[in-house]
């Protein structure tokens, strides 16, 4: 394995129930791979008791940081958030919610020689089947109007070089667009991509805002604006 460190993030809204459970199954993966390493949970304006529940891990952990929206800015700005706050070459994201195991990190790294983007897709999605139909109707617009023809673009769990994102930033889409202006834009300049399998578990708390009628709103115009700048 050549990858000598990794800043790993995760973005957290209202995970109050999950947190502590997913933050020490990360850690204890990261000390097992030997390297330099840090977690930051990037905590976007939760309402419950999130931000408190990782400041006590952050006591027990040395490496692992709380990064705070004061409030509620959506998912695609915690990921750009997360990618800013990052110190190390490699950057992975991980979903706070509990439903990847960690441990697939190492077959995201066993790619990091031949790859600078590197993709986790779903194995037998454990998501409602309306959650289930909205990604993949996503996924239809952002291969018809865009171009972008991958596995699965919103897979929660990816292992991305930081200078691939400092290349192609400013990210300006939100929300369900900013992965795909990412990746749109990675594929434009050339980056290569690999895509890996991972497993997918049920959500054991918490509840889901991706459908959130707002949120495909404005995603939508996001769409748009991404596919008139390109």
């Amino acid at each position: 394995m050549s990858l000598k460190s990794l800043s790993v993030f995760m973005p957290a809204y209202n995970e109050e129930d999950s947190i502590s459970l997913t933050v020490e199954g990360v850690v204890k993966v990261l000390k097992e791979l030997k390297i330099d390493w840090e977690l930051l949970v990037v905590n976007d304006g939760s309402k419950d008791d999130t931000a408190a529940v990782v400041k006590g891990l952050e006591k027990k952990y040395p490496g692992v940081r709380l990064v705070n929206h004061e409030r509620n800015l959506g998912y695609g700005a915690a990921l750009k958030t997360g990618f800013k706050e990052a110190k190390y070459p490699w950057v992975a994201f991980v979903d706070s919610d509990g439903q990847f195991n960690f441990e697939e990190i190492k077959k995201l790294i066993a790619k990091t020689d031949e790859a600078d983007v590197i993709l986790g897709y779903r194995l037998n999605r454990a998501d409602p089947i309306q959650r289930r139909v909205f990604t993949w109707g996503w996924k239809m617009l952002a291969m018809v109007m865009l171009g972008l023809n991958v596995r699965d673009y919103s897979c929660g769990f990816k292992l991305i070089k930081k200078k691939v994102i400092e290349d192609i930033s400013p990210i300006e889409s939100e929300e369900k667009v900013t992965q795909i202006e990412m990746l749109i834009k990675a594929k434009k300049k050339g980056y290569k991509f690999a895509e890996i399998g991972v497993h997918h578990y049920a959500r054991k708390a918490g509840v889901p805002t991706g459908a959130n009628i707002t949120v495909v709103k404005k995603s939508f115009i996001d769409m748009i604006k991404l596919r008139s700048n390109l």
